[in-house]
């Protein structure tokens, strides 16, 4: 079966040294393309922790390394939606461990929270919480994922 939407993604590793196992290309291709609503040409970087408080602090002022960041740059000439969604590795196994989630479980969710924020989803206030956090249950338990929020 095609996928619905276009997708044209990069992978982008910025780490030296050992890093989480992440799964294969066409399983993070895959987790993008559930979340996908649109064609779409995105980025997913993975970062240390440095770099994601770097990133952290110069795009949200906020001086430590988060999850996951998602810069969504609009739509090109042809109506692609471009984004770099942005995972940092130590935060995503830590909150793992911390929750005792599989890393791949936690993987997936931050991924398509990013795809979700780069089409525009939010968790600003509780109602558009609510929308993000339903859409992105039942992404995952199409994965066999629960939710993450329980």
């Amino acid at each position: 079966m095609s996928p619905k939407f276009k997708l044209n993604l990069s992978l982008q590793y910025s780490l030296i040294g050992p890093i989480a196992d992440l799964p294969a290309r066409s399983t993070l291709r895959a987790w993008v393309l559930r979340a996908l609503e649109q064609d779409a040409a995105l980025t997913l970087r993975f970062v240390g922790a440095k770099e994601g408080r770097a990133l952290n602090r110069l795009h949200r002022g906020k001086d430590y390394a988060t999850n996951v960041l998602t810069f969504a740059y609009g739509y090109d000439e042809f109506g692609i939606l471009g984004a770099d969604i942005v995972i940092c590795i130590p935060v995503l196994v830590a909150e793992a461990r911390r929750a005792k989630k599989s890393l791949r479980e936690h993987a997936a969710h931050l991924i398509i929270h990013g795809v979700l924020h780069a089409q525009g989803y939010d968790h600003e206030t509780k109602a558009d919480a609510l929308v993000m956090e339903k859409r992105e249950i039942e992404l995952l338990a199409g994965l066999r994922i629960p939710n993450p929020y329980v």
